[in-house]
């Protein structure tokens, strides 16, 4: 059965974007036309979002982005691309499945190499219950999100576990001095922390230092966090823990209406592992939040890792599953699960390797 009529305008306005996010409660920072401009300046994407009217008047916009300088039938589309969060439909009020219905109705008659969409997870039973084309991929994510309705005396007193209360008191009681910018003056120290984080990680494993620290810098280059600092100034905020003058941990917290997430963080292991200056951190950014307001708190995807769980959990964190969906004219996906499952094979062989050194 055919979804109602609709139109398409591609770009989407951005006045009529801008509207929209107003009246939807549940819009994530990475939902806003600001953080696609921020992915297109990195390089590599231009703006692909889309304004769908409906016949019966109702506006959606689907923030997404495009590859450039590729033929349409070799180009590829994404709501977001790897590593800028969540996409997903902004609508008035809520997304509701026939939302969903229209926009993958659309979609799946566009003949793009591949189009990817993760949705906003607030909105998983919509997409859930939506009519989903035929040949559509769907690939399980998993995040951990906080609730704040509660206010933070609650959270910390009803949902925070006693060892992490501990941990939190403990290092309130050490030499740490915690700083809180929102000016990118602390971009370069929490990237700093990023890179010794990467290094250390790569020793544990035995994997060569260049390599691991060629990969970071592509995926998460030093002028991505410095874009998205100046671009959203009060609402990019940078909490650092300083050991005697020296670096400990470093996270960053993006507010954006009723919704905060956990974007990054980075750690000394040597000096925020007795500090519990992590712990610390997580307390005054939660705090941080229920302060301006949020609902909910995103501590970011899991990806199954049981320390990482654990370590969300221990705040309150619940598990939120949603799924990522693929539409492709070739088997993309297929694809690049077998190169990842052949990179993951020469990890283990390079590990392995320097195990026996």
């Amino acid at each position: 059965m055919k979804t109602q009529a609709y139109q398409v305008t591609c770009p989407a306005p951005r006045e009529v974007w801008n509207r929209l996010l107003k009246s939807y409660p549940k819009a994530l920072i990475s939902q806003t036309p600001v953080w696609i401009d921020c992915i297109c300046a990195m390089g590599g994407y231009e703006d692909a979002s889309r304004l769908y009217e409906t016949s019966e008047g109702k506006q959606l916009v689907l923030p997404m982005v495009r590859r450039k300088n590729l033929p349409k039938a070799l180009t590829s589309e994404a709501s977001l691309s790897r590593g800028w969060g969540m996409g997903g439909i902004v609508a008035p009020g809520a997304v509701q499945a026939e939302d969903v219905a229209v926009v993958l109705e659309d979609l799946a008659g566009r003949s793009v190499l591949c189009t990817s969409i993760r949705p906003n997870l607030l909105n998983s039973k919509a997409w859930a219950t939506a009519r989903i084309p035929a040949g559509v991929l769907a690939i399980p994510h998993l995040h951990h999100v906080l609730n704040l309705e509660s206010g933070f005396k609650l959270v910390w007193a009803k949902r925070f576990d006693g060892t992490r209360r501990r941990n939190v008191r403990k290092a309130e009681r050490s030499r740490l001095v915690v700083e809180c910018d929102t000016t990118g003056k602390l971009v370069p120290v929490f990237y700093d922390l990023y890179l010794r984080w990467t290094d250390r990680r790569a020793q544990e494993r035995h994997l060569p230092l260049l390599l691991a620290r060629w990969l970071a810098r592509r995926r998460d280059p030093l002028r991505k966090f410095q874009l998205v600092s100046r671009e959203f100034g009060e609402a990019c905020r940078i909490w650092v823990a300083w050991l005697d003058g020296q670096p400990a941990a470093a996270s960053i917290l993006l507010i954006h209406g009723e919704n905060s997430s956990y974007w990054r963080g980075a750690s000394d292991k040597e000096l925020a592992g007795p500090t519990r200056a992590n712990d610390l951190l997580q307390r005054l950014m939660i705090e941080d939040a229920c302060r301006a307001g949020c609902r909910y708190y995103d501590m970011g995807e899991s990806g199954g890792v049981p320390s990482l769980m654990h370590f969300k959990s221990k705040f309150g964190a619940l598990p939120h599953h949603f799924t990522e969906y693929r539409l492709e004219s070739l088997p993309i996906t297929s694809v690049q699960e077998w190169f990842h499952g052949y990179a993951k094979r020469i990890e283990e062989q390079l590990i392995r390797a320097g195990r026996r050194k």
